[in-house]
């Protein structure tokens, strides 16, 4: 267990520190949701509803930067203001959750590296089930353990959920997901990658082992730069928030980083300043640090 004083952070110049994190006021807050933003029963703490509301009336635009696809959104949808755009699996869309969700941009996994990913890791991790996230439902193999809210997905073996001729082949890939019921988490990504990390971008967030696999160059990261490259935004004027390996590049980019008291210990490791955990609203601490100056 790592130990971690909440909200700690390198003592900033008064005259030039209104963010409380040695930095000027940021213009973007990018934050994960499970485990950073999102109490561990999914919800959104009133005291985290202020602090996003009051950061918005104070001209810094909010992101929500998930692993999550855009239907498992609804969530935070009521908490999102001005721009109303979330960047969902991984970097892999952009969509405007003042409509319901629709898509605003898709960076697609394509689907011979989704099986050539398939093809790989099956050799080298022989037990391994797979999910293929398309921009409008999840598909999955019959081995493969399901998510409770998307109970009624087709079945089928991966090949066929990838062949040009299945049903859904015309809605783009945004995420290959790979299960395996026996290795430890890390271990399984470090292995994914050794062993297929040519056919995409691999990363981990859940407790279990899960990759999640999306386009080369594909990742939280580059999305939220784009994403900010619009709006005339540098990494310098971002702050952002995250707990797991698929924070890790994010967290990096940005010019100011938080990992959460509970975050992966490569995430804390890879982060100057730690907050509060989700569940003691460690990212509404920090938004009400910046606004305070």
């Amino acid at each position: 267990m790592v130990a971690v004083t909440p909200a700690t952070e390198r003592p900033g110049n008064p005259a030039t520190d209104r963010s409380g994190t040695g930095s000027p006021r940021p213009r973007l807050i990018a934050t994960d949701l499970d485990g950073t933003l999102l109490h561990d029963d999914k919800t959104v703490s009133d005291r985290t509803v202020e602090a996003l509301a009051a950061a918005e009336r104070a001209g810094i635009e909010v992101f929500f930067v998930t692993g999550r696809p855009a239907r498992w959104m609804d969530v935070v949808s009521a908490h999102v203001h001005g721009h109303g755009l979330a960047i969902c699996a991984n970097g892999a869309a952009v969509v405007d959750l003042h409509q319901g969700g629709r898509l605003i941009k898709v960076r697609p996994l394509d689907p011979a590296a989704a099986l050539s990913a398939v093809t790989a890791l099956r050799a080298a991790a022989p037990g391994t089930s797979f999910a293929v996230e398309r921009t409008e439902g999840i598909f999955y193999e019959p081995e493969y353990p399901p998510f409770h809210l998307d109970p009624g997905a087709v079945h089928a073996p991966a090949e066929k959920l990838l062949d040009d001729g299945f049903a859904h082949a015309d809605q783009p890939i945004i995420k290959l997901l790979a299960h395996h019921p026996e290795l430890a988490p890390d271990a399984f990504l470090t292995l994914g990658r050794s062993a297929a990390g040519e056919h995409g971008s691999f990363t981990r967030s859940s407790p279990t082992a899960l990759l999640e696999i999306s386009g080369t160059g594909v990742s939280k990261a580059s999305t939220l730069e784009q994403c900010c490259a619009e709006r005339g935004i540098t990494a310098e004027e971002v702050v952002a928030f995250g707990d797991m390996p698929n924070d890790l590049e994010m967290l990096s980019w940005a010019g100011t980083s938080y990992a959460m008291a509970n975050a992966h210990p490569d995430v804390l490791a890879a982060t100057t300043h730690h907050t509060a955990a989700n569940t003691e609203d460690g990212v509404a601490a920090i938004i009400e640090r910046i606004l305070a100056g």
